[in-house]
Protein backbone atom coordinates (compact mmCIF):
# COMPACT_ATOMS: atom_id res chain seq x y z
CA UNK A 1 0.00 0.00 0.00
CA UNK A 2 1.36 3.49 -0.49
CA UNK A 3 1.27 5.88 1.99
CA UNK A 4 2.49 9.69 1.77
CA UNK A 5 2.64 11.76 4.28
CA UNK A 6 3.11 15.78 4.88
CA UNK A 7 6.17 16.36 6.82
CA UNK A 8 5.91 20.35 6.40
CA UNK A 9 6.76 20.33 2.63
CA UNK A 10 3.90 18.97 0.98
CA UNK A 11 3.16 14.60 1.20
CA UNK A 12 5.57 12.55 0.35
CA UNK A 13 6.07 8.35 0.65
CA UNK A 14 6.62 7.67 4.17
CA UNK A 15 5.10 4.91 6.21
CA UNK A 16 4.27 3.82 9.91
CA UNK A 17 7.62 2.53 11.50
CA UNK A 18 6.49 -0.79 13.08
CA UNK A 19 7.91 -0.64 16.72
CA UNK A 20 6.17 2.73 17.84
CA UNK A 21 3.77 3.98 14.61
CA UNK A 22 5.78 6.88 14.19
CA UNK A 23 6.05 8.67 10.59
CA UNK A 24 9.03 7.76 8.58
CA UNK A 25 9.90 8.99 4.96
CA UNK A 26 10.27 6.11 2.45
CA UNK A 27 14.09 8.22 1.75
CA UNK A 28 14.93 7.95 5.56
CA UNK A 29 16.27 4.69 7.28
CA UNK A 30 15.12 3.91 10.64
CA UNK A 31 16.05 0.12 11.57
CA UNK A 32 13.38 -1.95 13.53
CA UNK A 33 15.18 -2.51 16.78
CA UNK A 34 15.21 1.49 16.89
CA UNK A 35 11.81 2.92 18.77
CA UNK A 36 9.39 5.89 16.91
CA UNK A 37 6.66 7.15 19.39
CA UNK A 38 3.63 7.76 17.07
CA UNK A 39 3.84 11.61 17.22
CA UNK A 40 7.49 11.40 16.13
CA UNK A 41 8.93 12.06 12.54
CA UNK A 42 11.87 10.68 10.07
CA UNK A 43 12.23 12.51 7.07
CA UNK A 44 15.21 13.23 4.64
CA UNK A 45 17.73 11.00 4.40
CA UNK A 46 18.01 10.53 8.15
CA UNK A 47 18.93 7.67 10.15
CA UNK A 48 17.85 6.32 13.25
CA UNK A 49 19.04 3.11 14.15
CA UNK A 50 20.54 1.05 17.33
CA UNK A 51 18.44 1.21 20.46
CA UNK A 52 17.70 4.42 19.89
CA UNK A 53 14.44 6.71 20.82
CA UNK A 54 12.72 9.46 18.94
CA UNK A 55 9.23 10.50 21.05
CA UNK A 56 7.06 12.78 21.73
CA UNK A 57 6.84 15.57 18.95
CA UNK A 58 10.41 15.58 17.70
CA UNK A 59 11.99 15.19 14.39
CA UNK A 60 14.87 13.85 12.51
CA UNK A 61 15.50 15.04 9.62
CA UNK A 62 17.84 16.13 7.17
CA UNK A 63 20.99 14.09 6.94
CA UNK A 64 21.30 13.85 10.53
CA UNK A 65 21.69 10.23 12.65
CA UNK A 66 20.37 8.67 15.79
CA UNK A 67 21.99 5.70 16.92
CA UNK A 68 23.15 3.28 19.42
CA UNK A 69 20.91 4.47 22.67
CA UNK A 70 20.20 7.93 21.94
CA UNK A 71 17.06 9.53 22.97
CA UNK A 72 15.59 12.28 21.05
CA UNK A 73 12.51 13.54 22.95
CA UNK A 74 9.61 16.38 23.10
CA UNK A 75 9.86 19.27 20.70
CA UNK A 76 13.51 18.30 20.16
CA UNK A 77 14.62 18.27 16.72
CA UNK A 78 18.04 17.02 15.12
CA UNK A 79 18.75 18.13 11.58
CA UNK A 80 21.67 19.19 8.84
CA UNK A 81 24.20 16.64 9.43
CA UNK A 82 24.24 16.30 12.96
CA UNK A 83 24.82 13.20 14.78
CA UNK A 84 23.58 11.78 18.06
CA UNK A 85 24.90 8.81 19.69
CA UNK A 86 25.98 6.86 22.76
CA UNK A 87 23.61 7.11 25.67
CA UNK A 88 23.49 11.06 23.96
CA UNK A 89 19.88 12.74 25.02
CA UNK A 90 17.99 15.70 23.00
CA UNK A 91 15.22 16.82 24.75
CA UNK A 92 12.44 19.55 25.34
CA UNK A 93 13.06 21.94 22.54
CA UNK A 94 16.33 21.71 22.42
CA UNK A 95 17.77 21.90 18.15
CA UNK A 96 20.78 19.74 17.50
CA UNK A 97 21.96 20.63 13.83
CA UNK A 98 24.74 21.78 11.45
CA UNK A 99 27.67 19.23 11.95
CA UNK A 100 27.42 18.70 15.65
CA UNK A 101 27.89 15.50 17.78
CA UNK A 102 25.96 15.02 21.27
CA UNK A 103 27.30 11.57 22.67
CA UNK A 104 28.70 10.17 25.63
CA UNK A 105 26.01 11.09 28.59
CA UNK A 106 25.77 14.34 27.45
CA UNK A 107 22.13 16.04 27.38
CA UNK A 108 20.65 19.11 25.79
CA UNK A 109 17.50 20.19 26.92
CA UNK A 110 14.63 22.82 26.33
CA UNK A 111 15.69 26.03 24.53
CA UNK A 112 19.16 25.37 24.30
CA UNK A 113 21.38 25.06 20.89
CA UNK A 114 23.92 23.16 19.64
Amino acid sequence: MNQTFDFGFGPVPAHRHPNGGGWVADSAFVAETAYVGRNAVVYGKARVSGNAVVTGNARVSGNAVVTDDAVVTGNARVTGWARVFEDAKVSGNAVVTGNASLYSNAQVTSGHHT
